[in-house]
């Protein structure tokens, strides 16, 4: 297991991470997403801290918070000491029926914070996350909020998630004109089979030294081996229930053609191949797994010890390229002869 610092911190978080929305016992949309009881979780994060794994994910709205009793549940049952993990939950969703039980208010994210540290147990959450963009709170209510809450010793890191690259930016110039805490991370949705983040984020979180943590990196189970063009609806399938996140299916068909012959070669899984396809892209900080089986996390546990050749990323490169897209096919034809004007040294 490699580490790497969470965005331009010191702390340092292992590459994968566990992603604990399948823990605990779902309704409506968690139902074919969650399930994993009390014991199972407690065996998928021993799993994972044997395996190097020191970072954690959840949210507040996994399984209506649940999922953050159980993994509290897990930690304490393991005897893992706090200092050891780096736990990182979400604010935003709804979590209640009142009018401000949702969003990333002042007044939901205070209460919000209170309520995962109690469902953690905890005196503090390593990162505090923002879960989505909200189109009515301003953007510096939510900055001031997080920056309080850094100040008082609830939240030692912040970031965001899902959010566009034009307001993060805005984000990170509030937070240097106020002397504000600043994101560190970006969680986002990034797969072979979705490299929009590639068009423009990418280049911002290089550029501002933000860390990317990647969620669903199997597509919500579209890479994980079980789907093809042949077979486009297997049984018990996740995706069957809940198709998401969008995905260009015809696209994806034509990656998995190319995913299975490297699988094949390297006597591994079209799941780990995806996997280690996305840790070998130097700006992904961590990469978020989830499992409801022993054998589904140890299969993505085994995308560390998977080193693809240049000539394989070449290939999956290509086949998951994106399409042009202004102004990013304008902007290289724009400086085919600029790099001549830089000096060597």
């Amino acid at each position: 297991m490699k580490y790497n610092t969470l965005g331009r911190t010191g702390l340092l978080v292992s590459e994968l991470c566990l992603g604990t929305m399948t823990f605990a016992a779902g309704e409506g949309l968690w139902k074919p997403i969650a399930g994993v009881e009390q014991e199972l979780a407690d065996e998928l994060l021993r799993l994972s801290i044997e395996a190097g794994i020191n970072f954690i994910d959840t949210a507040d709205v996994y399984t209506d918070g649940e999922s953050e009793k159980t993994l509290a549940q897990a930690i304490a049952n393991l005897a893992v000491a706090r200092k050891d993990l780096v736990i990182a939950t979400k604010a935003y969703g709804r979590t209640g029926p009142g009018r401000n039980d949702i969003g990333a208010s002042r007044g939901h994210i205070m209460q919000a914070v209170e309520d995962s540290l109690r469902r953690l147990r905890t005196d503090y959450i390593d990162l505090y996350q923002i879960h989505a963009s909200d189109s009515i709170t301003p953007i510096e209510e939510t900055l001031s909020a997080l920056d309080a809450l850094v100040f008082q010793g609830k939240v030692r890191y912040i970031g965001c998630s899902n959010w566009y690259a034009w307001q993060i930016m805005k984000a990170l110039g509030l937070s240097e004109a106020k002397n504000w805490a600043r994101f560190d991370t970006l969680q986002a949705y990034y797969s072979i089979a979705g490299r929009d983040l590639e068009r423009e984020i990418v280049g911002m979180l290089n550029d501002q030294h933000v860390g990317l943590l990647v969620w669903s990196p199997l597509a919500g189970g579209l890479l994980s081996g079980k789907y093809s063009r042949e077979n486009q609806n297997p049984e018990d399938s996740r995706r069957s229930a809940f198709d998401f996140p969008i995905v260009d299916k015809e696209r994806a068909w034509r990656i998995i053609d190319v995913l299975r012959p490297v699988a094949e070669a390297h006597h591994t899984s079209v799941a780990a191949v995806a996997l280690a396809w996305i840790l070998a892209k130097p700006f992904v900080t961590s990469v978020i797994i989830g499992a409801k089986r022993v054998d589904q996390i140890q299969q993505n546990l085994s995308a560390v010890n998977l080193t693809l050749s240049d000539e394989e990323m070449k290939k999956l490169d290509k086949v998951s390229a994106l399409p042009p897209e202004y102004p990013g096919w304008m902007v290289p034809f724009q400086n085919i002869n600029r790099l001549a004007d830089v000096p060597r040294f």
